[in-house]
C-alpha cells in the first residue's frame, strides 16, 4: 500500500519536426488544490539535451492541479541549435503552451510534450 501523500510530476519535449529531443526550452510549475483556486508558481527548469527536466520542484501536499507551461517561442526563435525549420516570420504558432491536469496522491505523472511549429499533443506517460 502507497502512504505517500503528494504526487509527483516530470516531462519532457520531442521536436517531432526534425525527429530529435527539444534542449533548452524553459518549464514553469504551477499548482493549486482545486479548481477554484488560484495558480501558485512553485518555479520552472529547462529541458537538458534529451528533452527532459530533471529538476522540476517538489509538489505541496494537498496538490490536486498542476500546469506547466512550456516557452515554445525561446525555443523555436534562439539562433543556435534551433529546430530545422521556424516559421518563416521569425515566431511559431504556439507561443507557448500551457498544460493543466489533475494528479492523485503518491502517484506519479509523467507528461511528455510532442511539438512542432505549427502543432502540439501531450498524453500522459509513464
Amino acid at each position: 500500500m502507497n502512504t505517500d501523500t503528494t504526487a509527483s510530476v516530470s516531462t519532457h519535449v520531442l521536436d517531432t519536426s526534425i525527429g530529435r529531443p527539444a534542449a533548452s526550452v524553459p518549464v514553469r510549475l504551477a499548482t493549486r488544490p482545486d479548481a477554484t483556486a488560484g495558480w501558485t508558481p512553485l518555479g520552472g527548469s529547462v529541458t537538458d539535451t534529451d528533452g527532459r527536466c530533471a529538476d522540476l520542484p517538489a509538489l505541496p501536499e494537498g496538490t490536486a492541479q498542476v500546469r506547466l507551461d512550456f516557452d515554445t517561442d525561446a525555443y523555436f526563435t534562439r539562433e543556435t541549435d534551433g529546430p530545422a525549420v521556424p516559421p518563416a516570420d521569425g515566431g511559431t504558432f504556439f507561443p507557448e503552451v500551457a498544460i493543466t491536469f489533475t494528479v492523485r496522491p503518491g502517484e506519479h505523472h509523467h507528461v511528455p510534450l510532442l511539438l512542432s511549429p505549427f502543432g502540439y499533443s501531450v498524453y500522459r506517460g509513464s
